[in-house]
């Protein structure tokens, strides 16, 4: 003779719901902690070969330098090629230079634009408070 099976409790069953609850949350934690390691993983291999791409792009740079310098070497002596393509590089690079600084001279102070943005929202508040004593 089987014994007729009895339901759980309202207390058992929240029990159960508590120690299943906690071990999904155990769970999810476990397998989130996973994944952010296999992300950084992936970012730091990505952000290494980032940098050998750079490597490379600046080492392809001075080649195609260099191979200026012998194209004008067939017809002037090496010495003057060099200096021909050392000066157009400074040019560049002066030019480079001077649209930077314009650029940057454009850039407000931050510590300016947050005080007139003080400014401001105190102009309004006062303005507000005024306007709903009249």
């Amino acid at each position: 003779m089987t014994e007729p099976k009895t339901e759980p409790s309202t207390g058992e069953l929240l029990g159960q719901l508590s120690s299943q609850t906690s071990r999904l949350i155990r769970d999810e934690l476990r397998l989130a902690q996973k994944e952010m390691q296999e992300s950084a993983k992936h970012a730091g291999v990505g952000a290494g070969l980032a940098g050998a791409a750079g490597l490379l792009a600046v080492l392809g740079l001075a080649t195609l330098i260099a191979g200026a310098v012998a194209a004008l070497s067939l017809v002037l002596p090496v010495w003057a090629a060099a200096v021909i393509v050392a000066v157009v590089l400074f040019a560049a690079a002066g030019i480079a230079a001077l649209v930077g600084k314009k650029q940057v001279e454009k850039v407000p102070p931050p510590a300016a634009v947050s005080v007139d943005s003080v400014k401001t929202d105190i102009a309004e508040l006062k303005g507000a408070r005024h306007g709903s004593t009249a």
